[in-house]
């Protein structure tokens, strides 16, 4: 099956797919199963490394930002849990900030995995057990995407590179704590670098 490149066409097509099919369907992000299944990269984190302080993961849909809080704030209810997220698609900031969740409705960011907006289920996770939401420019984040690359020979693409973009920028206080960094993603377009 094949549709327009727009939500609602997809949201149409899919539709109709599961009406034919029978098949069910599984939210990329606003699912318990999905959100539990990214909450792992917390546990791993929590395994790893002993008196962890401030957790920080960037912020779309959702899905790890919800995981990451609730399985942090089950192993300690001191941590911080901290999302970043482009100020073109800042609409978890919003969110938390408002106490209502609220839609992007034209994201505007190289950050294209954060595009998409809060689900019902992981705004109500990030309303009770998320800290704060921080934003950074789509130049801090091309800035700190580039440094990562060349200073650590790692290659993350910039959805995971906001979360460097704020601490590089200062954006988020980490004097004396112990600091949990989640980088999600490496799916970059090598012809289409922004520098």
């Amino acid at each position: 099956m094949s549709c327009a490149p727009t939500l609602a066409a997809r949201e149409e097509t899919l539709a109709a797919y599961v009406e034919e099919s029978g098949a069910m369907v599984i939210h990329p992000f606003d699912d318990a199963r999905v959100i539990a299944g990214q909450g792992t990269a917390a546990r791993e984190f929590f395994e790893q490394v002993t008196d962890l302080q401030l957790l920080l993961t960037p912020v779309g849909g959702g899905g790890l930002i919800s995981g990451t809080a609730l399985v942090a704030k089950s192993r300690d209810p001191a941590v911080a849990v901290v999302g970043v997220e482009p100020v073109g698609a800042d609409d978890a900031q919003r969110s938390l900030r408002s106490g209502q969740r609220i839609a992007n409705t034209a994201p505007d960011t190289i950050a294209d995995g954060l595009h998409a907006s809060l689900g019902p289920l992981t705004f109500a996770i990030i309303k009770q057990r998320v800290d704060d939401i921080v934003t950074v420019s789509d130049v801090e984040t091309v800035r700190a995407m580039r440094w990562f690359w060349e200073r650590l020979k790692l290659i993350i693409e910039p959805s995971a590179a906001v979360v460097v973009a704020a601490l590089m920028e200062g954006k988020i206080d980490v004097s004396a704590r112990r600091v949990g960094v989640i980088l999600s993603g490496g799916n970059a377009d090598l012809d289409a670098l922004p520098w």
